[in-house]
């Protein structure tokens, strides 16, 4: 017998899903058959957006009509809001929430500014809040959400104290979560990927990054398919019984 995730019928806004981590989470739950919302921010480049467009073309030749971009700006209460309205507007409902957004600005303490601090404290922690409060009012009982921590809310790297404080805040925000969202049947998780072989790792010098892969008994790094799939077990009926938790994804990491 052949076990299978199907996620027919089901609605599922990726945050965060122009590149990276987002985008294999994206690729992957509409491989499972739901409607994807791409969501990305608006930034004076461009790119997260044209990023995003490309695949929303991609998924729509392979599926029509079963996936589109959206802009919110994670960070910002009323942008997010919006955002679900729209969905709410166009689809109805939203089934599965998976809040990926996030960003880097790695500097020790002593160095690091206060802008710096607080961009990613934004984007990385009150960004998810502003994701599940505003997801939950449009989200229909029994759904899920997966918000994406990091290994490094443990592992205390140097030079991340913004980034490791807001995963170590998002992984506490999905345990407060899930038990208030439990009489609802919705269930919230949190992933803590490892070292993942994505574009915001490959700005880590290689000297350091070859020393983060010595402390992974697997001896890789993680690839962005192996997150997707982890957060599509966690959306999917197999994890019905799940809730509160945090999966590690980390190749066994003994730093």
């Amino acid at each position: 017998m052949c076990v299978t995730i199907d996620l027919s019928g089901k609605i599922a806004l990726i945050t965060g899903a122009s590149r990276g981590l987002g985008a294999a989470m994206a690729r992957r739950f509409h491989e499972a058959g739901a409607f994807v919302y791409l969501n990305y921010p608006n930034l004076p480049d461009d790119e997260p957006r044209i990023a995003a467009s490309a695949l929303v073309e991609e998924f729509n030749q392979t599926r029509p009509n079963s996936a589109t971009a959206i802009c919110a700006d994670m960070s910002n209460a009323d942008s997010v809001q919006a955002m679900m309205q729209e969905i709410a507007s166009k689809s109805g409902h939203l089934d599965l929430l998976i809040n990926n957004a996030g960003i880097l600005r790695d500097r020790t303490i002593a160095k690091m500014t206060t802008a710096e601090w607080q961009a990613v404290i934004d984007v990385n922690l009150t960004g998810v809040f502003h994701g599940c409060k505003f997801g939950l009012e449009i989200m229909r009982d029994g759904g899920s959400i997966v918000n994406v921590g990091s290994l490094s809310a443990a592992a205390g790297f140097v030079g991340q104290a913004n980034y490791s404080a807001a995963k170590a805040g998002v992984q506490a925000l999905t345990r407060v979560l899930s038990r208030e969202c439990a009489k609802r049947g919705i269930r919230v998780n949190a992933l803590a990927p490892g070292v993942i072989d994505t574009e915001m790792v490959k700005t880590i010098p290689d000297e350091h990054r070859q020393r983060m892969i010595a402390n992974v008994p697997l001896r890789r790094l993680g690839e962005p398919r192996e997150i997707a799939d982890a957060a599509l077990f966690l959306c999917s009926p197999l994890a019905s019984y799940i809730t509160g938790h945090t999966l590690k994804i980390d190749g066994g990491w003994r730093g």
